[in-house]
């Protein structure tokens, strides 16, 4: 069922601009609940995504700390320890 939430929010928000904090918020939510779901590879192509689209945006860095910080757990989960790690020392240097 959260995982049927996360793309319906999804695509419900999508055609608006990037800079729109619904599309944002929704992109988040997708990425939370394929995670949550089990959906751990598809969760990773979206919180990359993500970040990509933040970097466009020009989100503010607690935004970009945060969504590194999902990033690295996403490797974790798939088993890319090297990346995630390199990610961590990033975002908490």
């Amino acid at each position: 069922v959260r995982c049927a939430l996360g793309w319906a929010c999804w695509r419900t928000y999508v055609a608006r601009p990037e800079v729109e904090t619904a599309r944002q918020l929704a992109i988040g939510v997708l990425g939370n609940s394929l995670s949550e779901a089990g959906h751990r590879e598809e969760a990773l192509t979206v919180v990359e995504a993500e970040l990509s689209m933040n970097r466009r945006v020009g989100a503010s860095e607690r935004e970009m700390l945060a969504t590194q910080s999902n990033l690295a757990s996403s490797y974790e989960a798939v088993g890319r320890v090297e990346e995630c790690l390199r990610i961590r020392r990033d975002v908490y240097s």
